[in-house]
């Protein structure tokens, strides 16, 4: 990644681009950061006095830093799969300047006090990017989700389906309507992997390397009933809840009629289900592979369609990689076996250029994925007002992005730990020149400086 000659150093930094995609749309402007936040946004070429430095993007994008509210770190217990060092350099790469960290797959999980603070100490000094976390809700831990709450996490995270990882266990209905009752008390926010067991239990189950057949195995039946009865839950008991990775259209009708009955409901969806197809999955190819499912293209055009009409809050990665043996890989010996491969995405540094490519190919602007992967995402937590937009008084986290540059990618070149992403070999438009966090540029080869950020 590039770096400006922005000097951190400098009592005030104008950042100047023709095509600052500001709140109210994209337009050319220069940009104040003093102290590490926005202090004003002036007619283009209009400021620089005094002690300022200034450093002119020309027609390269300025954006505000992305923030990606749905990221597996795994550190501690699973650092081999990722970590905080790894995965923050990756984001900040990617232009992402804000992670949320899910509570699962590190051993201990979020889901006590003492598990936060085990997360924190090992992040302590690795971040190249801001961090926050969220807890986590199974069986058994509803007295934990107050204290936590208190401590700071973002919300709660549970699974309707087993997760994958014995010690995150998913939730049975009345577990759900404990934390649900719990959360709505304390006013939190719950976050859901919404997938029916008992629909998961009946679909055919066929191993081997053909991705149809694990497409078979997830049906958008599992999604559905799974929906419908967090949503049911969520009306009993007045909670607010935000459904993950919606990787199935036929969820979206639900969650339509849920909304005008004045259910608290938002969703989000990922750049895999966006940007890539079931038609184009490789037989063998498990980089692919991730619960819920990859579908078809009409599916896919459908989640845009709605992604348009504003009915996702969020477009996040969902970063979740593991080491290329669990994912039974055939160029790393493996079996290409599709039912018994880890299912996750890595894509945490590709998912701006990868949404990016799609989405300018469908006649959106760069106004629109900044409303889907930043200023979105920070609403949803709770950051609006710091992080998520080009703003008077935000932290001046920002991106100059090149909307032209193409690439190629390269596994093995990317920052997060282990070399396995289905983007590997696909060519991307839109290239991350220079992240800058809090008016500091990000070199992933010095020291971080990320903080630890709590809900407010």
């Amino acid at each position: 990644m590039p770096l400006s000659e922005t000097p951190y150093s400098a009592a005030a930094v104008v950042i100047r681009s023709r095509r600052a995609v500001l709140p109210d749309g994209e337009r050319p402007a220069d940009v104040l950061v003093r102290d590490g936040r926005i202090e004003q946004i002036a007619a283009h070429g209009s400021l620089l006095v005094g002690d300022q430095h200034l450093t002119d993007l020309g027609d390269t994008a300025l954006l505000p830093g992305l923030v990606d509210t749905h990221v597996h770190v795994n550190e501690p217990g699973r650092t081999e799969w990722e970590g905080f060092a790894t995965a923050t350099r990756a984001a900040a790469a990617g232009g992402v300047t804000t992670v949320i960290d899910m509570p699962l797959n590190s051993i201990p999980p979020t889901t006590t006090v003492d598990g936060l603070d085990a997360k924190r100490k090992t992040a302590e000094g690795q971040a190249w990017v801001d961090l926050g976390f969220w807890g986590g809700a199974i069986p058994g831990n509803t007295a934990d989700l107050e204290p936590l709450h208190r401590a700071g996490v973002f919300g709660f995270k549970s699974f309707l389906a087993p997760s994958g990882v014995d010690e995150f266990p998913h939730v049975e209905q009345a577990d759900l309507e404990s934390a649900l009752t719990e959360q709505a008390r304390i006013g939190a926010l719950a976050i859901i992997h919404a997938e029916d067991p008992a629909v998961l239990a009946a679909a055919p189950q066929q191993p081997g390397v053909h991705y149809r057949d694990f497409l078979a195995s997830r049906p958008d039946d599992a999604e559905t009933t799974a929906v419908a009865r967090l949503l049911d839950t969520a009306r009993r008991t007045g909670a607010r809840v935000h459904i993950l990775h919606v990787s199935s259209a036929a969820v979206l009708p639900l969650l339509r009629q849920a909304r005008a009955d004045g259910v608290r409901v938002t969703a989000e969806t990922c750049p895999h289900y966006l940007t890539l197809a079931a038609e184009q999955v490789p037989d063998g190819d498990t980089a692919f592979k991730c619960c819920p499912p990859i579908r078809d293209e009409s599916n896919r055009d459908a989640l845009w369609a709605a992604l348009a009409a504003g009915e996702f809050i969020a477009v996040v990665s969902d970063h979740s990689p593991s080491t290329p043996d669990l994912k039974l890989l055939a160029e790393y010996g493996g079996s290409g076996d599709f039912a018994a491969a880890w299912g996750g995405i890595a894509s945490l540094q590709l998912g701006l250029p990868a949404v990016w490519t799609e989405a300018r190919r469908r006649g959106h602007s760069l106004s629109d994925v900044v409303r889907w992967m930043a200023s979105g995402p920070a609403s949803l937590v709770g950051l609006t007002g710091t992080k998520g937009a080009i703003a008077v008084g935000n932290d001046a986290d920002l991106v100059a992005f090149d909307p032209d540059g193409e690439f190629a990618v390269q596994a093995a070149a990317l920052h997060h730990r282990n070399p396995v992403t289905p983007y590997a070999g696909r060519t991307l438009t839109g290239a991350v020149r220079t992240t800058w966090l809090r008016g500091r540029v990000v070199d992933v080869a010095a020291a971080p400086f990320g903080r630890q950020i709590t809900r407010s």
